[in-house]
């Protein structure tokens, strides 16, 4: 349901950012993509129940659709969240990062 919202919130953010940076603030967005978490798990199970696959297959099967072929992990998602609140990227402002493996093809 996120895609139908996302390029609302990207233009929202650009918008923002435009509007806050002469005060020094920044607006960005972070993409999380498959995170290895409860509710993925979860998604994963019923998909396996849906599709009569074992849960490693299932597992497997959307690992292969992300370009790293593995699930990232809650740490990744917050270090770049770090990152964008840090002095380091104070110039960085306006933008959509996907922390995804690689599998957005585009925004």
């Amino acid at each position: 349901m996120s895609n139908t919202v996302r390029g609302a919130v990207a233009s929202w953010a650009k918008t923002m950012a435009n509007e806050l940076g002469p005060f020094g603030i920044t607006v960005n967005n972070v993409l999380p993509g498959a995170t290895n978490t409860v509710r993925l798990e979860a998604i994963i199970k019923n998909k396996a129940a849906k599709m009569n696959l074992s849960i490693d297959e299932m597992e497997a099967e959307e690992k292969s659709i992300i370009p790293m072929r593995r699930f990232g992990e809650a740490e990744e998602f917050a270090d770049a969240c770090a990152f964008l609140a840090s002095p380091s990227a104070g110039y960085i402002t306006g933008v959509s990062i996907p922390v995804d493996g690689g599998r957005t093809s585009c925004l």
